[in-house]
């Protein structure tokens, strides 16, 4: 796509190329009539001049193009070339009486004149030739336009060249002005466009900051913004009722369970429950944080680690896997968010890591300035899922345990405090999954303290 202001600037140019080679055409051909007879009268006298042979006492007037041109469109051309005695002459039974005789002897130069019978005017033009003086008188002369045109360009170049050199710079700083005008424009709306939130497009660009020209294609996106931000709360508010209708039937089925006489049966369908209900669950706390601005207060990311890690003791040791909290640089490890959110998105990363992470012997939680992470010992990701994982629905679990929430909500979460959710991997080494916030400082190693599950 090519450049607009590009694209406006060579527009203009050749744009103002046009009009300015249109003017000076009007200009020549637009002439006093005292001014045009004048110019004729040099180029008549010029030809004349060209064509004119003195060889002793002998004057001829040779045939050439521009004479046979100006014979073919003058028919009733004459002309008297004179130098010193010597006489030539075209056209005498067109020539009226005039104010001088021949041979003419005066100044040199050339000027228009007016017949005796003051009917019509004639050329005078006087020239030095060697030793003698040729004057030439000439009427009726019809010149082409082109003729004239080039006579006064060759007579005027440099007056020309400094107007038009004004002229371009003209064009050309009057260019850039407007393109940069329209791109800072252009950038404005941008910028504008860019600062909205895209999960709550919701606020508008001023019409009054943009330039006229830009108003239609802002108003659409204006609209465009509005349909969006309809839709994402139609969505929201459809996620969170769902989820808020099917706890009350769940609750209701988990009950009717307890009735159920055979074992096996009893405990796949309460390991079913548990996993809609994990899915309601998430779906309602997605709900709330897209539909709520948080209050940030200070927390203490080393407490909420450590009572985390402490929920998740007993279920860590039914599976044999040793839980460790340590530290990878002193403390304190304060940041600023929802306690309750915070805690929720750790207990995500630590519960998925004990329920995802297929062969894990050790979950280790890492402390640093303005990050936690979750490190564990598994078998690690299948390459380039990482990314995959935070969509909503999506499990690394091939197993198909877990609704595919989880690492969803964490992003949410960390999305709302500013922060990012970071998930690494390595096939055979483990996976590491950070929670980053704002404050995060550079990382440096110092000594570590174990929390271990016994």
């Amino acid at each position: 796509m090519t450049s607009i202001a590009r694209t406006f600037a060579l527009s203009l140019g050749i744009a103002a190329t046009a009009i300015f080679l249109i003017m000076l055409g009007l200009f020549i051909w637009r002439y006093p009539t005292e001014e045009r007879e004048f110019r004729a009268c040099q180029v008549v006298a010029s030809i004349l001049d060209r064509a004119t042979v003195i060889e002793g006492q002998k004057l001829t007037i040779r045939s050439t193009p521009a004479l046979e041109e100006l014979k073919a469109d003058s028919p009733n051309l004459w002309y008297v070339v004179s130098a010193g005695d010597l006489l030539s002459e075209y056209g005498n039974e067109h020539r009226p009486p005039l104010p001088f005789v021949f041979p003419y002897h005066g100044p040199i130069g050339s000027s228009v004149f007016s017949t005796l019978d003051q009917k019509s005017t004639f050329c005078l033009s006087s020239v030095q030739r060697g030793s003698s003086r040729l004057a030439m008188m000439v009427g009726e002369p019809q010149v082409r336009f082109g003729r004239i045109a080039r006579t006064f360009l060759l007579r005027r170049v440099f007056s020309i060249l400094l107007v038009a050199l004004a002229f371009a710079a003209t064009v050309a700083i009057g260019s850039v002005l407007t393109a940069r005008f329209v791109s800072r424009g252009i950038e404005r709306v941008a910028r504008r466009a860019l600062a909205i939130d895209p999960s709550a497009p919701q606020g508008l660009i001023s019409l009054s900051e943009v330039p006229l020209e830009l108003k239609p294609l802002v108003e659409a996106l204006n609209r465009a913004f509005g349909e969006i931000d309809a839709y994402i709360r139609m969505q929201r508010r459809f996620l969170g009722n769902a989820a808020h209708q099917l706890r009350t039937p769940l609750t209701l089925l988990r009950a009717k369970i307890d009735d159920v006489p055979d074992p096996a049966l009893k405990v796949e369908l309460v390991r079913d429950v548990r996993r809609l209900t994990s899915l309601v669950s998430a779906m309602l706390d997605l709900a709330r944080l897209q539909n709520h601005a948080i209050e940030k207060q200070p927390i203490d990311l080393a407490e909420i680690t450590l009572d985390v890690l402490a929920d998740f003791g007993p279920s860590a040791l039914d599976a044999g896997i040793e839980l460790a909290l340590e530290s990878a640089q002193e403390g304190p490890f304060l940041v600023r968010g929802v306690d309750a959110a915070v805690r929720s998105a750790l207990a995500n990363l630590v519960g998925n890591a004990l329920v995802h992470a297929r062969g894990a012997r050790r979950i280790v939680a890492t402390l640093r300035r303005g990050s936690v992470s979750i490190d564990d010992d598994g078998a690690g990701l299948p390459g380039g899922t990482e990314r995959r994982l935070l969509e909503p629905f999506q499990t690394g679990n091939s197993a198909g345990d877990g609704a595919g929430l989880g690492l969803s909500i964490v992003r949410e979460i960390m999305a709302a405090h500013g922060g990012e959710l970071v998930i690494s991997s390595v096939p055979g080494r483990g996976t590491t999954m950070s929670l980053r916030f704002p404050e995060a400082a550079a990382r440096t190693e110092s000594p570590r303290f174990d929390l271990q599950a016994h």
